[in-house]
């Protein structure tokens, strides 16, 4: 066993025991589970939130899209930025209504305010759906990460059911409680690890910034600007809107906000977070150091640029570091991922149908829900291919779909009922399915347009009907209500 597998385990070991001392004291009921008691400070929902959005494709999808993308993997270097904008206005509301209502999971927000617990099925059903593709980048991520830090001691497959037995136990014990804590750790490590590498990597290799790039744009001409076509300007402007639309849509994140003690953590986060969103350049300097460094990765393999070329640079002792950063990555959104889709699971789509059930119950049923989502994951990771930043995006073309009706609920006198915020989002996401199975693009749907129009990002075409449908189905539904009560 080398050095750098026994620092990664012993990063994991101590993630565990995190885990479990942190509901030392604590009666884990549900809401204690999911969402800590509502009790928690700005720097512990902060962590939380930042756990969700610097995971294992942060750390490795983003220095791959660099690496194999060039200037069209800024897009997330600004939609992240524009969404914590969005959530200055945004979380205190849902924050607030949470509270008032006692809400544990997102679900619940739907089924209050449009009074339809199987609006609340519908949503969780669509929140387990995308938020697995999701657990298996986290799991895929943790893959690479082991396999390639171990120097092939561990394999692939080995890691991914390393991580899915590890991360099943760390979420069945300690809950919410254990992602904040050991979340606390991973910015830290994080912010020390990938600030390291962005900076040391180019300057070792290149001399400096300028230079690396000067090498990078003399051996691919035009890789550091937007293609004329494909990943255009057009493209990145509208895939950038869909995800700050989509972005607190994901339920873990959503549900994230119930934990807050008040409405001004959010606000002092909206300011603060944009700067920390800052690391994600030094992930893509990563990329791009590889690009000469480490030639011919393609396709899936681009992910591996961050491990290649500190595995070609740095000693077994500090890929150890690097790797256990990177599994913390995994641990902490992967943990939220998991207990998410367990809740949504439990509360949302077994409830409604038992209502006699106890919380003591749902809850039990909650946590027995973990491993078999867990499981499912595996199989989805071991039998999948794609880069992590394409399961990335088609996730969240999924979850945008909630933000038209969720929009609209927020509104004192809301328009929509709850027949047409369904039949939106049914509408919405088939054709997101249609589209990620076809491939289809706004240029192959419509080959006639201008080549700006066609690099749109093809999610506005199922955005734009989710809310054509919702709009025509509870126009019709309140003239049905009308026309029964003259009668």
């Amino acid at each position: 066993m080398n050095s750098a597998l026994i620092i990664i385990l012993l990063f994991l070991v101590a993630a565990i025991f995190l885990g479990i001392r942190s509901t030392k004291g604590k009666d884990m009921n549900l809401e204690q589970w999911t969402v800590g008691g509502r009790g928690f400070g700005a720097i512990l929902v902060f962590v939380l939130m930042a756990g969700e959005i610097y995971t294992t494709f942060s750390f490795l999808g983003g220095s791959g899209w660099a690496y194999g993308k060039g200037a069209p993997a800024l897009y997330v270097l600004i939609y992240i930025s524009l969404s914590y904008v969005l959530s200055y206005w945004l979380l205190p509301v849902i924050w607030k209504y949470a509270r008032d209502h006692k809400l544990v999971s997102q679900p619940d927000f739907f089924v209050s305010k449009y009074k339809s617990p199987y609006l609340g099925v519908l949503v969780a059903a669509v929140g387990v759906i995308a938020v697995i593709p999701v657990i298996v980048v986290q799991l895929k991520g943790l893959g690479i990460i082991v396999s390639q830090a171990s120097y092939g001691a561990i394999s692939m497959p080995e890691a991914i059911w390393m991580g899915a037995i590890s991360l099943t136990l760390y979420v069945m014990i300690s809950g919410i409680y254990g992602s904040a804590w050991t979340a606390v750790i991973k910015d830290i490590m994080m912010l020390a690890v990938i600030g390291f590498l962005g900076i040391y990597l180019p300057f070792h290799y290149y001399g400096g910034y300028g230079p690396m790039f000067e090498a990078v744009n003399t051996a691919k001409p035009g890789f550091l600007k937007f293609p004329e076509q494909g990943l255009s300007v057009s493209w990145f402007i509208s895939t950038v809107i869909l995800l700050v639309l989509g972005f607190y849509m994901w339920p873990q994140v959503f549900s994230s906000s119930y934990t807050a003690k008040n409405a001004k953590v959010f606000r002092k986060n909206a300011i603060i977070s944009p700067l920390y969103t800052l690391m994600l350049l030094f992930v893509f300097f990563v990329g791009f150091a590889a690009i000469l460094k480490v030639p011919g990765l393609s396709g899936g393999d681009v992910d591996l640029a961050l491990l290649r070329i500190s595995i070609q640079t740095f000693d077994p002792w500090f890929i150890g570091i690097i790797g256990g950063a990177g599994l913390l990555t995994a641990l902490v959104p992967g943990s939220m991922l998991l207990m998410s889709a367990s809740t949504l699971l439990a509360k949302n789509i077994y409830k409604p149908f038992a209502p006699q059930a106890s919380e003591a119950r749902i809850a039990r049923l909650a946590k027995s829900f973990v491993p078999v989502v867990a499981l499912i994951s595996v199989y989805f990771t071991l039998n999948g291919g794609t880069t992590l930043s394409t399961i990335i995006l088609m996730g969240y073309s999924l979850m945008t779909q909630l933000f038209p009706s969720l929009l609209f609920s927020l509104k004192k006198n809301n328009f929509v009922t709850k027949q047409g915020a369904a039949w939106g989002i049914v509408a919405g996401i088939i054709v997101v399915a249609y589209i990620t199975i076809s491939g289809s693009t706004i240029g192959t749907l419509f080959p006639s347009l201008p080549q700006q129009m066609k690099d749109i990002n093809v999610g506005f075409i199922a955005l734009l009907i989710n809310f054509i449908v919702m709009w025509a189905v509870s126009m019709l539904t309140k003239q049905n209500e009308a026309g029964t009560k003259v009668c």
